[in-house]
């Protein structure tokens, strides 16, 4: 049985209505039938029919023991950290999300937990980094926002010859294109927000544990702190997951075309998509994955963020905003918005450029957002020679 059908019918129907949409258990709390005796639950802080029944699903798309549902994909980051004690290190990829680095560096450093950035698309460069101190390599493949694909398996032995646990943060990829658990990872993130939601319409997070020691961990986390999602928007990430392998395909697919398309046009620098056989780790993304995931970066050739924002103003179907993976297509300038509290010295080395542009495809036709990429490239570069042509006549 193919996976899109293992996943439609892993939830089934309501054993007491029939109902075949998962139910919304809008409760805070359960009767028992005497003190520490229920069905199973007794406040939705600690656990919530719907809220399990998306963690299930979840771990079960990931191929993990089990997982955890979270506010944000910001709540699940924060909860795999609190795995760690002070004097704990954490190897990072270099690129990081802008919200794990601003988590990293303004509340955990001051507790004494320290964060190396290393570029970890070199396994060398992750086992040279780590140290007696290090418990945690954590990844993004693809990250976020220049596409850099690191070697999942590779890395989780090296560091699990280290006593070091690996958490991959699979929202670019989904477990439809990447299954890290299934390459050696010990944990999974996603911002359900993103692929899983798949909407625009909800803001969540997962845990997703390859074992039970883990899950219990995880677990006790989760319910100390109490950064759950409520039942509401658990059967919004069940909507979503519905369409999940349907969606991302098409996605990717017309990802592929357009980034063919930007690495032709005259005014466009650097295209980072793995999918490109120019791309440097595009071996081993065609390796672990199985395609290459709908967000594509470009920078322009004149580096100038006042350009890359002329740009994502004059397009129509692209919309400017924070967030990807929906049906909708988005556009956003990475040194601007999603990685404005990163260091610009930090952002450059990183590859993250001033005028660096990321798209997420959404289901539109792809001719459709190809001609909108061209008519506000060619508006922004039109404008632009106008503007010489006037200096040089003054």
């Amino acid at each position: 049985m193919e996976a899109i059908t293992k996943s439609l019918h892993f939830l089934q129907p309501d054993p007491q209505t029939g109902a075949i949409s998962t139910p919304i258990y809008q409760t805070s709390t359960f009767v028992q039938q005497a003190p520490g005796v229920n069905q199973g639950f007794d406040y939705s802080r600690s656990n919530n029919p719907t809220r399990q029944a998306l963690e299930d699903l979840a771990a079960h798309l990931e191929g993990g023991h089990s997982g955890y549902a979270f506010g944000s994909g910001l709540a699940a980051v924060d909860a795999v950290i609190k795995l760690l004690s002070a004097g704990d290190e954490i190897i990072a990829v270099d690129d990081i999300y802008g919200g794990s680095f601003r988590c990293f560096t303004h509340i955990y450093k001051k507790f004494g937990i320290n964060v190396k950035y290393v570029d970890t698309t070199s396994v060398e460069n992750v086992a040279d980094a780590i140290s007696p101190a290090t418990k945690l390599v954590w990844l993004e493949t693809p990250t976020n926002p220049t596409l850099k694909i690191s070697d999942i398996q590779k890395i989780c032995k090296v560091a699990h010859a280290k006593n070091c646990l690996v958490v991959v943060d699979n929202t670019f990829a989904s477990p439809v294109l990447q299954q890290p658990i299934k390459l050696g990872a010990d944990l999974i993130i996603h911002s359900a927000t993103k692929y899983l939601g798949g909407h625009s319409d909800l803001i969540a997070g997962l845990v997703i544990c390859k074992n039970q020691e883990l899950g219990e961990k995880i677990k006790f986390i989760q319910n100390a702190t109490g950064a759950v999602l409520g039942p509401q928007d658990s059967w919004l990430v069940i909507r979503g997951i519905e369409t999940l392998h349907l969606r991302v395909n098409a996605q990717a697919d017309s990802a592929y075309e357009i980034a063919h398309w930007l690495q032709a046009h005259p005014q466009v620098d650097l295209v980072y998509y793995p999918g490109l056989e120019n791309h440097p780790n595009h071996d081993i993304a065609k390796e672990q994955q199985s395609k290459f995931g709908s967000i594509i970066s470009f920078s322009l050739k004149e580096d100038k963020e006042e350009l890359a924002v002329d740009v994502v103003q004059k397009t129509k179907l692209f919309k400017l905003a924070e967030s990807l993976g929906g049906i909708k297509s988005l556009l956003c300038v990475p040194a601007l918005m999603t990685h404005k509290s990163t260091p610009r010295e930090t952002r450059l080395n990183a590859g993250i450029k001033d005028s660096l542009i990321r798209l997420s495809v959404g289901t539109e036709a792809t001719q459709d957002l190809i001609h909108d990429l061209d008519q506000a490239l060619a508006a922004t570069f039109k404008s632009k020679i106008k503007q010489t042509e006037e200096e040089l006549a003054v």
